[in-house]
């Protein structure tokens, strides 16, 4: 079993497709249908099952993933390692962030850590709270940084600067200042998808009053803050959203934004406990809680 193998077949098991697992590796499908044949061949097990035209992970494969996300990034540690001993900070550092965090916190501290460490490439994959932390657990992230808290043993967990979180609503939409449990009753709400560090926040407040998202309050479930803002601005309905996220549509008159009394809530920097960082990781780290 080579590197290249591992690599392949995690291109292969992500994409789900052998086409586009070679234009991402910059290989020829055949190179590509090769490696995965002889690691099927070499062990003597099927990785996919071919279905149509497409392919997916067969119980080996799945079990598989895993442990070869833990290689390569163990190969990528152990290069960052030889890079710090050098002295100079080379490499790639991967990150992953959940969406608020990644569109409104993040880049003005991208932009510092490249100004200070210029020799170094950041990769960065951006998901809700709960896939940006299974990237650090899984191996394929070095550091996550998420608004939701995360309780896993497996995780040091450091609080970092964070924001306010309004309720945001139609224009035309008549609400009072100070919301009863009987007003958020009457709501009708657009969240985002389970996992969400945000909507998280909106069910626990809803349920301090003896409330839950149902069916008859829950308009519509959105995989992104762009697509809840718009459709509420489009009078479907109202929802809690960091007000990085919608200061500028309330600045422009195109939502309103209630101040619902919630703390302000922390951001959350994340890496596996059982890892010594890199000098590169460290780096990053300060400039996140400076």
């Amino acid at each position: 079993m080579t590197l290249e193998q591992l690599r392949i077949f995690i291109a292969v098991a992500e994409r789900e497709h052998l086409t586009r697992a070679s234009e991402a590796l910059n290989l020829t499908q055949s190179a590509v249908s090769s490696a995965i044949a002889a690691l099927e061949a070499r062990y003597g097990t099927k990785l996919f099952d071919r279905i149509g035209r497409g392919i997916a992970l067969t119980e080996a494969g799945r079990l598989f993933l895993p442990e070869a996300r833990a290689v390569l990034a163990r190969v990528r540690a152990a290069e960052q390692t030889l890079h710090d001993a050098t002295g100079g900070l080379r490499g790639t550092l991967n990150l992953a962030a959940s969406q608020t965090v990644a569109n409104f916190w993040l880049p003005e501290r991208l932009a510092r850590f490249h100004a200070a460490c210029p020799g170094l490439t950041l990769a960065l994959t951006i998901g809700n709270t709960d896939r940006a932390a299974a990237k650090v657990l899984s191996g394929e992230a070095d550091i996550a940084m998420v608004e939701g808290q995360v309780d896993d043993p497996r995780l040091a967990v450091t609080p970092l600067d964070g924001d306010r979180l309004v309720l945001i609503a139609p224009m035309g939409l008549n609400l009072p200042q100070s919301l009863t449990p009987a007003d958020w009753a009457g709501l009708r709400f657009i969240v985002r998808e389970p996992g969400s560090g945000t909507r998280h926040i909106l069910e626990d407040h809803l349920a301090a009053m003896g409330l839950r998202l149902n069916a008859g309050n829950l308009v519509m479930e959105l995989p992104s803050n762009e697509a809840v803002r718009g459709v509420v601005e489009a009078g479907l309905g109202v929802s809690l959203q960091s007000e990085l996220v919608a200061q500028r549509a309330i600045r422009s008159g195109l939502l309103q934004g209630v101040d619902i009394g919630l703390s302000p809530r922390s951001f959350y920097l994340l890496r596996l406990k059982e890892r010594s960082g890199t000098r590169a990781e460290q780096a990053f780290m300060d400039i996140c809680k400076s």
